[in-house]
């Protein structure tokens, strides 16, 4: 008997000691730090006040209070989706978005407080804008709604919705958006400062009165 079953005895004996060696192992481990939870409390406070400790600047000197930006350059970030400022938040700290003031401070959030941040700005109402050049706005309507078939130019409306609402993460909120900061940005795509294949091949095919005429229709979406 014992000629018979000492070689399956013996595997198990193995078998129970490779677990216990690999249940030891386990337990030596470190613990994985737990993910922190997104807190738009701690973001609404750096928004608000900033960070002297850091030399860190509150967001609303430029962006105005609640996101709502009275400063036509700077855009208002109010009701803009979550994961499109948090990505933008990112990008400004890569070779995507360079921008001199930004990268600085991008550079200064750990990643926590960019999503605080964006987490707290999406809570707020956007005031709304107005579009002011009566003469293009029909031209803006029509390229916003129906693109420039004759330079491949698709609707602005295919990818940020027929009232400017957006996508979140993939396609920001345009509704109400300041018309210089829209124009800058449109340059700076077109120029392959701002990296974005799709909106750099876009922009490259439209003037800048289609660019400004666009631009001034988005500002007056509700």
């Amino acid at each position: 008997m014992n000629s018979v079953f000492s070689p399956l005895v013996k595997s198990l004996f193995v078998a129970l000691l490779a677990v216990s060696a690999t249940a030891s192992a386990e337990d030596k481990k470190p613990a994985q730090p737990a993910a922190a939870k997104i807190d738009p409390a701690k973001g609404a406070s750096l928004y608000t006040d900033g960070d002297n400790a850091r030399g860190l600047p509150a967001c609303v000197s430029c962006h105005g209070a609640g996101g709502n930006s009275t400063i036509a350059v700077n855009p208002r970030l109010a009701g803009q989706h979550e994961g499109y400022l948090y990505k933008q938040l990112v990008n400004f700290t890569t070779a995507d978005r360079q921008q001199p003031v930004m990268t600085t401070y991008a550079k200064m959030l750990t990643d926590e407080e960019k999503h605080n941040v964006a987490a707290w700005l999406v809570t707020q109402a956007p005031k709304p804008g107005a579009a002011k050049n009566k003469e293009s706005i029909e031209l803006g309507k029509k390229i916003y709604r129906g693109g420039i078939a004759e330079k491949n130019v698709p609707a602005c409306a295919s990818c940020h919705g027929a009232t400017g609402g957006g996508m979140p993460v993939q396609y920001p909120r345009l509704s109400g958006q300041h018309q210089d900061y829209t124009v800058a940005q449109l340059g700076l795509f077109k120029g392959g400062t701002r990296k974005s294949a799709e909106m750099a091949t876009i922009a490259k095919r439209m003037s800048d009165e289609e660019m400004k005429a666009v631009a001034d229709y988005v500002a007056g979406l509700k």
